[in-house]
């Protein structure tokens, strides 16, 4: 292995000393907000019943840690989110291998799919609950709502905009659509769908939330409009914590399977 050159050197500290300056001033910016908001409502410039303090919440969480209570809301949460997820993205691959091997089908289902698209899944919900009842598939039906509509279309978009002059070889090479789609369409759409779980998986948390607020009686959603009734608002904003730090996990993982595949790919 060549030994870097001085300039390469010099470029490399740079990049490393800009990470580190990145994220110590991510750090430090959160710290000022929490410190902030602790002094703020101890010294009763803000109401701590309403907006409560880090002490408070952290205090919450510790005794809701105590007893248990709340790994089984995030655990409800966070299993419904996959789920979801999960279902998302195998729905929306196989609905958009469907429509790139069918044009006349995706020209008629490409306005409903607009159309569906556009709605506020919050409208959905209720409709869910009255078709589906009070259960955990009524949630994470709703999370897919939220998401998959959008997933089709962006998937499919990739298909159909991969390099035509591949698909052209495999035809000249008496290849068939099956080949075409196997060889060409799907190993070139990789990206964008990791570039779709890395959004639907955020979209599906949204879901199920919405879900949760309407016809659950576990998980972070339920705790969060709960709490907004009996105005406990350290159980509002700890869940809502929460479900940030869950979002950034999830948004973690799908990233981590982005740079292993663009490291051997």
């Amino acid at each position: 292995m060549t030994k870097p050159s001085d300039g390469q050197e010099l470029f490399l500290r740079r990049m490393r000393r800009h990470r580190l300056t990145v994220r110590i001033a991510r750090v430090l910016i959160l710290v000022l907000f929490l410190l902030l908001w602790e002094i703020t409502a101890s010294t009763g410039i803000i109401d701590s019943f309403i907006f409560s303090s880090p002490s408070r919440i952290a205090l919450c969480f510790r005794e809701m840690v105590l007893d248990r209570s709340i790994f089984l809301h995030i655990g409800v949460t966070l299993y419904e989110t996959i789920a979801s997820f999960l279902l998302v993205t195998a729905s929306s691959i196989l609905a958009a291998i469907l429509l790139w091997c069918s044009l006349r089908l995706s020209e008629i289902l490409e306005p409903y799919l607009v159309v569906l698209n556009s709605l506020p899944k919050s409208a959905l919900a209720p409709l869910l609950i009255v078709w589906l009842g009070a259960t955990p598939t009524t949630i994470i039906v709703a999370g897919m709502s939220v998401a998959v509509f959008g997933s089709i279309m962006n998937l499919y978009t990739s298909f159909i905009t991969v390099d035509r002059e591949k698909i052209k070889l495999i035809y000249t090479l008496h290849g068939n659509r099956r080949h075409a789609l196997l060889k060409v369409v799907l190993p070139g759409s990789i990206p964008a769908v990791i570039s779709n779980m890395k959004v639907n998986i955020g979209l599906c948390l949204v879901g199920v939330v919405i879900g949760e607020f309407l016809a659950a009686r576990n998980g972070l959603g339920y705790l969060i409009i709960y709490s907004s009734q009996v105005f406990k608002m350290d159980w509002l904003i700890m869940s809502i914590f929460l479900l940030c730090i869950m979002a950034m996990a999830l948004y973690a993982v799908i990233g981590t399977v982005e740079k292993i595949y663009n490291r051997r790919y």
